[in-house]
C-alpha cells in the first residue's frame, strides 16, 4: 500500500498553508526543526497532519508593501513546501515537529486565510528538478571547508566541523545554507539559486564576506 504521505509531484497540493518566519531557510532535501507555539501555526500544523503533512515555508518581504488588508506582511515570490516527517507534542501544548524540505515553489496569489493562518495558491513547475536524486555538482570541497571553519569559529557557532566533514557534498551544502546566521535577503538568494553548484558558489562566497566581517584572520582567497 502507498504512504498516504504526499512525496510525488502529482500529489503536492496547489493551495498551500504557509509559515511567514524570517531568517527560517528551508531547502530541497534539508530538513528543518519547528517550535511551534503560536496559536494559528498550532491550527496550520494540524491540519496538515490530517491532510498530506506539507506546508510551505516562506520568508516575509519587508521591502514590499503589504496589500493584505489585515496588515500581515508581504511575502517572497519563493518558498520551499516540506512534509512534516516527525512531531511530539509538549505538556505545555507546543508542536516539536521536523520538517522536510520537498520543493520549492512560486507564490501565484494569496487565498483566504484559514483558522486564523495564511493560504496561497502555488506552482511548483519552475522546480521540478528539485525532488530528483541530488547529482554530483562542480564542488571544491577543499576550499568551502577552509571558509567553513572559521566562519563558524568566528560567529560562535555550535558546531563540529569534523561532524560536517562527514556530509555528503550535497548534504553539506544544503545544511550549511540553512544552519549559518546569514542576513534575510541572502537566505531568499540561497534559496533561489538555480542549481546546487550555484547555490555551493553563492554559499562560499558568503562564507569569505561573512569572516571578514567578523575580523577572523586568514580569509581564503577566490
Amino acid at each position: 500500500m502507498r504512504s498516504p504521505i504526499q512525496t510525488r509531484y502529482e500529489d503536492l497540493p496547489q493551495e498551500l498553508p504557509i509559515f511567514p518566519l524570517s531568517g527560517a531557510l528551508l531547502l530541497p532535501w534539508g530538513r528543518l526543526p519547528l517550535n511551534i507555539f503560536e496559536p494559528r501555526y498550532l491550527n496550520m500544523t494540524l491540519d496538515a497532519l490530517k491532510a498530506g503533512r506539507v506546508f510551505g515555508m516562506i520568508q516575509p518581504d519587508y521591502d514590499k508593501a503589504s496589500k493584505d488588508t489585515k496588515d500581515e506582511p508581504a511575502v517572497y515570490g519563493v518558498g520551499c513546501v516540506g512534509r512534516i516527517s516527525s512531531f511530539e507534542e509538549t505538556e505545555d501544548g507546543r508542536l516539536l515537529i521536523v520538517l522536510k524540505g520537498l520543493l520549492r515553489f512560486r507564490v501565484r496569489e494569496e487565498l483566504e486565510g484559514r483558522a486564523g493562518y495564511r493560504r496561497t495558491r502555488v506552482s511548483y513547475d519552475d522546480f521540478k528538478s528539485d525532488l530528483d536524486p541530488q547529482a554530483a555538482f562542480d564542488f571544491d570541497r577543499k576550499k568551502f571547508l577552509e571558509c567553513l571553519g572559521p566562519y563558524l569559529e568566528a560567529h560562535a557557532m555550535p558546531v563540529g566541523i569534523d561532524v560536517l566533514k562527514g556530509l555528503s557534498d550535497s548534504t553539506l551544502v544544503t545544511s550549511v545554507a540553512m544552519i549559518c546566521p546569514f542576513d534575510p535577503r541572502e537566505k531568499q538568494a540561497l534559496l533561489e539559486a538555480p542549481t546546487l553548484g550555484d547555490r555551493a558558489a553563492m554559499l562560499q562566497a558568503l562564507l569569505q564576506m561573512g569572516m571578514f566581517e567578523a575580523g577572523a584572520p586568514d580569509v581564503p582567497r577566490q
